[in-house]
């Protein structure tokens, strides 16, 4: 039975309205409600009671009760922190570890961690008055201090951000000079004084928990660092029990090239056991360990990650069986269900994975219809192309956004044969997964690449510089110059209307 997922950040209070609503619609007899109620109330449409409309809202949302999806609800809002909306603290022992932590707004960067660092200098004093400006600090003599004093404050939330103190530790970024024997001495010291090495919060009470193994190995939508010291937190918390299915590290990580994050979540475990609390806690809200590899082999396949299909295959990946994404999953996944590997390489023109498939006995991708001719085109194979013309219609159909995606994979020699075959060098779509959504021109893309061969071979095959992508507002000259390339802002400018 389908059902929609829940809104991000979700209330109880808006749930138990939306039953209330409900319930009153159907007893005024609103065809929509009604057939609501029917489609997910065991009884079929009917005038519901509340208990009996709160049951439809738990089951259109995934749910097999009112009462899962109140504890659901309740663990969400639990956990449910927002760093990035905290702003100013009241002690130098607060204001040091608001300004030292990654809390994944705009303003993770190394001025606010410097701004941290100076304070602590100035204030050295400060790591004995809180268990969580010390783990921030990793000063291992006043947390050694703090604990013999109260024991229970290795796992007290407190501080600005609301976090256990071994989160001021993984997430702190202010010293990159700091020794990993100091980080791993102030770690063990929480840890043997009761820290939980899954620790972790909801950020703005997105189910994908960031625990203290997600701050240590960074990364993240702003480019987030790792941890000075990464590998050594890393296995600490490993060692102690972390859980190594770690969703949210994943998808951080997920974008580097570099392998060394998912060598060392295998080595421990990665894709086995039942995901530990974070899962018994939020259920299928989080993927299962089995699904966690297929997402990795997913993405290293659509961006021609050779090495990292080769890991995951070592580690029990199977990259010959089609990809099984439940109805929960992101759309970007779902919409490619079904599909096997090989398919999904040579679409997505990841021409090395798909060598490396072929090798291993990998059925052989589509040569035919649309899915061929864009696979060709990805490739730069002009005799295909010609040979799968007629398909051209049904590729643009299907891929309207084709040639954003061949930006972000500066597979150049494809686009002048996409234009050829009537692909709309303008056309919005996404540049980071293979899905169809209105988001930016393959020359917002160039331009934020810094890549000014491919910006001035854009413009020369007809791409607008004025046109304003769908997220930001912004034109091409916009985002380079947001980004400081200043080669491709040179050359934008003189062809933008301002």
């Amino acid at each position: 039975m389908a059902t929609d997922p829940l809104p991000e950040d979700p209330s109880l209070e808006q749930l138990r309205k939306q039953a209330k609503d409900l319930r009153d619609q159907a007893r005024a007899g609103a065809s929509e409600a009604l057939g609501l109620v029917g489609t997910h109330h065991p009884d079929g449409p009917h005038p519901p009671s509340l208990a009996g409309a709160q049951l439809v809202v738990a089951r259109r949302h995934g749910f097999s009760s009112w009462a899962t999806l109140k504890r659901h609800v309740e663990t969400i809002q639990r956990y449910r922190r927002v760093p990035d909306q905290v702003g100013t603290a009241g002690s130098p022992a607060d204001q040091f570890p608001l300004l030292a932590c990654l809390r994944y707004g705009h303003d993770d960067n190394p001025a606010r961690w410097h701004r941290a660092a100076e304070l602590l200098a100035a204030h050295p004093e400060l790591t004995n008055a809180s268990v969580h400006a010390a783990a921030a600090a990793a000063d291992t003599d006043a947390l050694a201090a703090l604990l013999a004093a109260d024991p229970t404050l290795a796992a007290t939330e407190g501080g600005p951000f609301g976090w256990e103190p071994i989160l001021y530790l993984a997430y702190a970024r202010h010293h990159p000079d700091i020794g990993a024997d100091a980080i791993v001495r102030a770690a063990r010291v929480l840890l043997d004084h009761g820290a939980d090495p899954n620790a972790g919060y909801l950020w703005h009470g997105l189910p994908s928990p960031f625990t203290a193994l997600t701050g240590a190995l960074g990364g993240g939508d702003g480019g987030q660092p790792a941890h000075p010291q990464a590998d050594a937190l890393a296995r600490t918390l490993l060692a102690a029990g972390a859980d190594p299915n770690d969703a949210q590290a994943l998808y951080n990580r997920q974008s580097d090239p570099a392998d060394h994050h998912l060598v060392l979540l295998l080595d421990h475990g990665l894709g086995h056991g039942d995901g530990g609390p974070w899962r018994a806690r939020l259920g299928s809200a989080i993927p299962s360990p089995a699904e966690l590899i297929a997402d990795q082999l997913w993405w290293a396949i659509t961006h021609d990650l050779t090495g990292r299909v080769r890991l995951l295959a070592e580690h029990g990946a199977d990259p010959r069986a089609p990809f099984r994404f439940p109805d929960d999953r992101p759309v970007y996944l779902r919409a490619w269900h079904g599909t096997t590997p090989a398919r999904l390489a040579a679409v997505c023109g990841s021409t090395q994975v798909l060598a490396y498939l072929a090798a291993h006995g990998a059925s052989s991708p589509p040569a035919e219809g649309a899915d061929g001719l864009v696979a060709a085109a990805l490739a730069g194979n002009h005799a295909t192309v010609d040979r799968l013309r007629e398909n051209a219609a049904g590729a643009r159909r299907q891929r309207p956004g084709l040639i954003v995606w061949a930006a972000a994979r500066r597979a150049w020699h494809a686009v002048p044969l996409l234009v050829e075959l009537g692909f709309d060098v303008n056309a919005l779509g996404r540049a980071d997964v293979p899905l169809e959504q209105e988001w930016q021109t393959a020359l917002h893309q160039a331009a934020a690449a810094d890549d000014l061969p491919g910006v001035r071979l854009l413009v020369g095959l007809g791409a607008d510089p004025n046109i304003r992508d769908a997220r930001f507002g912004d034109t091409p000259l916009g985002w380079a110059e947001h980004l400081h390339h200043a080669d491709v802002a040179e050359f934008l400018r003189p062809l933008t209307v301002v």
